[in-house]
């Protein structure tokens, strides 16, 4: 995965772009996507070529994308910038050719920084030139008083324009810094996909770099893909991406990134994703809120090298922590949303909807490790989760990194296991009912649901659940079925060993065989209240 840029590719960019000037006859043309919108002049584009900048940008000083009046963005706050709303006949391909719109995000007090964007036909790239006209917006709106070269804070993708609701109704995003999001095939936005992560949970404060420009190559027909191009610029790196993005029950995205280092980078996050996980029925704390569960996620799952599958569920920790899964040429990973009864949340924002999202790499990614980070949190408007894939030598500066891979915004895994996989993680006092509990004992219910498990109901089989601890003593271990459900929970007790965190590892197995993914828990004593 890392790896130089071949000078053939850097030759093919200075080639293509010593063809401007003759070109640029043929950029003159208004493209059919640009009615309504104002653009500038035509350039020649190829990604080769958007490689080559972000390598010459790597090797000159840091400029940070502007930041129009900040004095005045600063006060468009949540509220107010909510009503600043792109005007639907204005969004680019409005009348084609590509079959999804284009609508763009104004400026505001969390979106303070302007990226260029740019329409892209036939190899030729225009940008689109920022109007007010463009935004409805309150009389008294602040965001009045902006200058008529602010620019745009992001985009979105709007639903086909052969559906009537096309001007109201979208389905992938990309605002702030390197963030984006899709929904998923239950109509839901919820976690995050990032173009990188720089010293996530470090000593240090995080990096934020930021995708400055964008260029947009709609898509001719439905389930087409609509290609997306970026650049990226930070203090410590920059980088050439291309997304090749398709609607189809969910989100399919295919990512292209070239990445160049600037400085050394104490943790380097590739196909990051970030979400939000408060408490489900895992841990919740005595009346800290009067919902079931609130999360965007659940858990962790991975498919490992080794064929192995992984389910790691989310807890809030109590200060930041960080999980590292060591692997070498991992098949996959992803944040879930496995929990979908509307019951567990009670709440009408739709959690039991969130997407689920999928890192399936395209090629062999080497040695490394997926790592979890977890922060606490004491709201659901806080992003505290981050998973990313983490080469295992050091991001030096100098160094050149290429990964492709594909982003699945799904209401599930798209590879499901042949295993059970796990479905609720229940903690309690340890010891027997109507027995004096035993203090510092803790006892784990682990339900699991999935066809693996049938032959379970029968006498053929003999299971067993297989438990160990990092720390401690495991004791009084079994399985039984859940009344009422297909699910079987393997249950057993925790004696921890002092104050240190305790690694958990589990999984059922029948006639030497594992029938269930392998559930992973980091458990720490902590008030109850």
């Amino acid at each position: 995965m890392r790896q130089n840029i071949s000078r053939r590719g850097f030759l093919k960019s200075a080639s293509l772009l010593a063809l401007g000037g003759t070109l640029l006859n043929v950029a003159r043309v208004v493209p059919a996507a640009s009615k309504g919108l104002r653009l500038g002049r035509g350039q020649v584009f190829s990604y080769d070529a958007l490689i080559k900048r972000a390598a010459d940008m790597a090797k000159a000083p840091y400029q940070s994308p502007p930041k129009p009046r900040p004095d005045i963005v600063q006060q468009i706050d949540y509220e107010a910038w909510g009503n600043i709303r792109f005007r639907p006949d204005y969004a680019l391909f409005a009348d084609g050719p590509s079959a999804y719109p284009v609508t763009f995000f104004h400026v505001g007090q969390f979106f303070q920084k302007s990226v260029k964007m740019h329409v892209l036909e036939h190899g030729v790239a225009r940008e689109i030139l920022y109007s007010p006209d463009y935004f409805s917006m309150p009389k008294d709106s602040i965001a009045r008083k902006l200058p008529n070269d602010t620019g745009f804070a992001g985009f979105r993708l709007q639903e086909s324009r052969k559906r009537d609701d096309w001007r109201t109704q979208d389905w992938i995003a990309f605002l702030g810094a390197s963030y984006f999001r899709a929904i998923g095939a239950l109509g839901q936005y919820g976690l995050s996909a990032r173009g990188v992560v720089v010293d996530c949970a470090e000593p240090t404060p995080e990096e934020f770099p930021d995708f400055t420009e964008f260029f947009i190559e709609g898509a001719q027909k439905e389930n087409h893909p609509v290609s997306i191009y970026a650049l990226l610029n930070g203090p410590s790196l920059t980088g050439a991406y291309r997304f090749s993005i398709r609607r189809t029950e969910g989100v399919i995205q295919d990512v292209e990134a070239v990445l160049f280092l600037r400085k050394d980078v104490a943790r380097l996050g590739l196909a990051p994703l970030t979400s939000m996980y408060w408490f489900s029925e895992a841990e919740k704390r005595q009346r800290e809120d009067w919902r079931p569960e609130v999360h965007d996620s659940d858990g962790l799952a991975i498919w490992n090298g080794n064929g192995e599958r992984l389910w790691r569920p989310l807890i809030n920790q109590p200060f930041a922590v960080t999980s590292s899964f060591a692997d070498k040429g991992p098949k996959g990973f992803g944040l879930m949303q496995r929990d979908r009864s509307f019951e567990n949340y009670l709440d009408g924002v739709n959690y039991e909807r969130r997407p689920s999202l999928w890192v399936e790499p395209l090629d062999d990614w080497g040695p490394g490790a997926v790592q979890l980070v977890e922060l606490p949190t004491d709201d659901e408007i806080h992003d505290n989760i981050v998973a990313y894939w983490r080469p295992e030598a050091p991001a030096r500066a100098g160094e050149s990194y290429r990964l492709r891979y594909r982003l699945h915004w799904l209401a599930d895994e798209p590879y499901p296991a042949h295993v059970a996989r796990c479905v609720a993680t229940r903690i309690g006092r340890g010891g027997q009912p109507g027995k004096p509990r035993p203090k510092g004992v803790y006892k784990f219910s682990v339900e699991f649901a999935g066809a693996a498990l049938d032959p379970l109901w029968g006498d053929t089989v003999k299971a067993e659940p297989v438990v160990t601890a990092s720390s401690g003593t495991i004791s009084d271990a079994f399985i039984e079925p859940v009344p009422g459900t297909r699910r079987w929970r393997a249950i057993f007790d925790l004696t921890p060993n002092g104050s240190d965190p305790v690694e958990l590892r589990l999984y059922i197995r029948g006639n030497g065989d594992a029938l269930t993914e392998t559930w992973l828990f980091q458990f720490r004593e902590r008030p109850t209240a």
